[in-house]
């Protein structure tokens, strides 16, 4: 049985967030509808309905947005049926450009929070493992780069990182990895997917590391596929509320006091190796330095 890489990235426009994040959670084929099924009535147990009905997308900066915590610690917590209620007000509301009450804000802000926590939960309970690449926001490329690169350009190091430790997961259990992208515009994505054939094709690394994992990623639209919006969460998560010792940007307190601990839980734990040499390593890594080499 084969594992599924889901991954999307956070941060990347370089604006609000304090690092750019590539990464999501690795999950057994196994359990993927299962987790599907259950990600279904979450969302209804949370909203009453389905987000995507009230032209919604399930997004990290959507439901851990500051607002959010706001809207949910404005009142005590509503019990299942009144939370539904007030929140589906609080959706039509919106579709009609009519203001909500303060109940209906309530609500909604409990019901981001549930749905969110409800996540982590299914995450854990479908042993997914969770997987990312930090690097400092708005890096700059170096002025002169090596002159025998690709035409596309190599593949980023901290996204080698990120496919070592999948790797790493990978050969301990001697399974197939697949990667499953959020899909953004075409030709960025095929621009990626040429770093990502020359690396497994023209590196060293890269070719052993294909025995493991298949080269050709597979793209999704976000709003069609549960366990991408999960990534985009989770990610988005661990933007704002996880450190490793070397990430100094500030945390937001809301975020890493509860569901920090939760990200470490989920993070991949197991063995490295390199140059004949074994390690402990994990599935979340800082790269402050990704576009050139270390010692």
């Amino acid at each position: 049985m084969s594992f599924l890489l889901f991954i999307d990235e956070s941060g990347h426009d370089h604006r609000n967030l304090p690092y750019e994040v590539h990464g999501g959670f690795a999950l057994n084929a196994k359990n993927l509808w299962p987790l599907v099924k259950a990600l279904t009535t979450l969302e209804q147990a949370a909203f009453g309905d389905f987000l995507h009905r009230f032209k919604m997308e399930i997004k990290g900066s959507r439901l851990l947005d500051k607002d959010r915590f706001k809207f949910a610690a404005q009142a005590a917590t509503m019990d299942d049926a009144a939370r539904r209620k007030h929140c589906l007000g609080f959706l039509h509301k919106g579709l009609r450009k009519l203001p909500p009450t303060r109940d209906e804000f309530t609500a909604y802000g409990q019901a981001c929070l549930t749905m969110v926590r409800g996540m982590f939960s299914l995450l854990e309970e479908h042993e997914a493992r969770a997987f990312a690449a930090v690097i400092p926001r708005q890096l700059p490329m170096p002025a002169e780069l090596p002159a025998e690169l690709p035409p596309e350009g190599l593949l980023r190091k901290d996204l080698v990182f990120l496919l070592e430790r999948y790797f790493y997961m990978l050969e301990h259990r001697k399974e197939m990895g697949l990667l499953v992208l959020d899909e953004t515009e075409k030709m960025q994505d095929r621009r990626f997917v040429r770093r990502l054939e020359w690396y497994f094709k023209e590196t060293a690394t890269g070719r052993y590391r294909s025995a493991r994992i298949v080269p050709s990623p597979f793209f999704v639209a976000s709003d069609m596929a549960y366990p991408v919006q999960v990534a985009d969460v989770l990610i988005y998560a661990i933007n704002c509320g996880f450190r490793l010792p070397s990430m100094t940007e500030a945390v937001r307190a809301e975020i890493g006091n509860e569901f920090g601990p939760l990200i470490d839980r989920l993070q991949w734990r197991g063995d490295g190796y390199r140059d004949g040499v074994a390690f402990k390593t994990h599935g979340i890594v800082y790269v402050p330095d990704p576009y050139t080499s270390r010692k």
